[in-house]
């Protein structure tokens, strides 16, 4: 754990100084890495040119929390696939690992499937056609950021992007096809126990996003002065949202608060008081899949500029004790890039048991995806006052100055009305409350779990 200084940055009751950074050290700096398929770089922890990754134990248990990094998907340069995997149920640990090791796998046989398949094109004539009369139409959200001074490529890419149509196709498919293995894995009992992911794909300039659940990826730009400011990409899928508590009461499923905990609006099986899942989308969870719960993740993308700096991608147990401003001002704050998401986790660490004393700390997990390469190391030559204006990149080193701060916007990327996040933070919950007295894997094993696709699926 990192620990407190006496030079350090202070902001709303943290500090993230040069002592604090160097308790993270280098450990993992190259953290667990072996060869994917078709040609990737897998890492489970550590750092690399452009990542950096960290996830710790809360005081619940088993850490439930797992993540991973491709670089070089599909053999693709320059192409990063990064996700973060949040278990809950008594063997949530293991539906969060076993998807962390094989959805990218899906995805990587799902998109080789479309480049044989030449569908590129063909893929998003239908999958608008056949969103506009989907009653799951919200599954699919584009939305492109570009320059303001280029309004006839801005115009372009909402209109028609192939590439974003082929990817989106390729998430859904490779979400279900997960959710479909689990059910008739023997190996993982996850018929109360499951897993969000949120998972983002960069191949170039276009970023995809995968959610479910409610872990969340946050990316860092630059506003028309030049701030930095966070523009949130996922919204957090808990049954407290308007539609997503409509799919469940219209699935039989039932959707309350306990008195104890008024603002967690949790999913319970109709005839029992039970599990009580805090979420409305997630892997596993098969006693409520029948109830509303769905494995189908909402796919939005972005079309990167030169003003974006970085995202982050992180579980609830980062977001629930830090805002999107605080985690933007922590990873700017970082000299070292490799120890960002290690710092970040300290930070949140030592928020918890700030605001929440009496609380069990939840388990972290970060990934710190960085857009631009890393600045050249200063000669030795230069002077010490001038080392935090060299090493950064302009804008970066500034939150020392109050600069990158920004003017604490906030921006819920396609978002309308009501903004159902917890942007403030919240008191944590547990994911499940009750475990059903009856039920197990095996006994849904073969249910038809393509039917809660059918309105989104996408045929090539």
């Amino acid at each position: 754990m990192g620990a407190c200084c006496t030079k350090d940055d202070r902001f709303e009751g943290f500090m993230v100084g040069d002592a604090f950074e160097e308790n993270c050290g280098s450990d993992g700096e190259e953290g667990d890495v072996c060869d994917g398929e078709g040609g990737a770089i897998v890492r489970l922890r550590g750092s690399s040119r452009f990542t950096s990754m960290f996830t710790q134990q809360g005081s619940k248990g088993i850490n439930q929390d797992a993540m991973t990094v491709w670089e070089n998907f599909a053999g693709e340069k320059n192409t990063f696939f990064c996700g973060v995997f949040d278990g809950h149920g008594p063997l949530g640990h293991k539906v969060a690992r076993h998807v962390r090791d094989n959805l990218p796998l899906k995805l990587f046989s799902a998109y080789r499937v479309s480049q044989s398949n030449g569908c590129n094109a063909d893929c998003e004539d239908r999958s608008d056609e056949h969103c506009q009369n989907d009653n799951e139409n919200d599954n699919i959200v584009i939305f492109d950021k570009i320059d303001n001074d280029d309004s006839e490529n801005e115009n372009k890419d909402k209109s028609s992007n192939p590439l974003h149509s082929s990817w989106k196709a390729n998430f859904i498919k490779s979400f279900k096809k997960m959710d479909e293995e689990l059910s008739v894995n023997s190996g993982i009992d996850s018929y109360c126990s499951g897993s969000t992911a949120v998972s983002v794909l960069k191949q170039g300039y276009n970023l995809i996003i995968g959610n479910l659940g409610d872990s969340r990826a946050v990316l860092f730009t630059r506003d028309s002065t030049d701030e930095l400011i966070p523009v949130q990409l996922t919204v957090d899928l808990k049954p407290n949202i308007p539609n997503e508590a409509e799919r469940i009461k219209k699935c039989k499923g039932r959707v309350f608060a306990l008195n104890g905990e008024p603002d967690v609006a949790r999913v319970w099986m109709p005839d029992e008081n039970c599990p009580g899942l805090a979420m409305a989308r997630a892997f596993g969870d098969f006693c409520l899949k029948d109830y509303g719960v769905i494995s189908t993740p909402k796919v939005t993308c972005r079309k990167l500029t030169k003003k974006d700096e970085f995202l982050v991608l992180a579980t609830d147990g980062v977001w629930d004790v830090l805002t999107n401003n605080e985690v933007m001002r922590i990873v700017a704050s970082v000299k070292k890039r490799s120890v960002a998401a290690r710092v970040l986790v300290d930070t949140a660490v030592e928020a918890w048991r700030r605001k929440y004393p009496n609380a069990k700390v939840d388990d972290c997990a970060v990934i710190c995806l960085f857009f631009k390469r890393p600045p050249p190391p200063l000669p030795k030559s230069v002077p010490p006052e001038d080392a935090t204006s060299s090493v950064n990149p302009p804008g970066l080193a500034a939150s020392r100055s109050g600069k990158t701060a920004g003017r604490g916007i906030e921006k819920v990327a396609g978002g309308q009305g009501k903004k159902w996040t917890a942007l403030d933070g919240a008191s944590r919950a547990n994911s499940i409350v009750n475990l059903p007295r009856y039920g197990s894997a095996s006994t849904v094993a073969r249910r038809k779990l393509a039917k809660e696709f059918e309105d989104v699926e996408i045929h090539c």
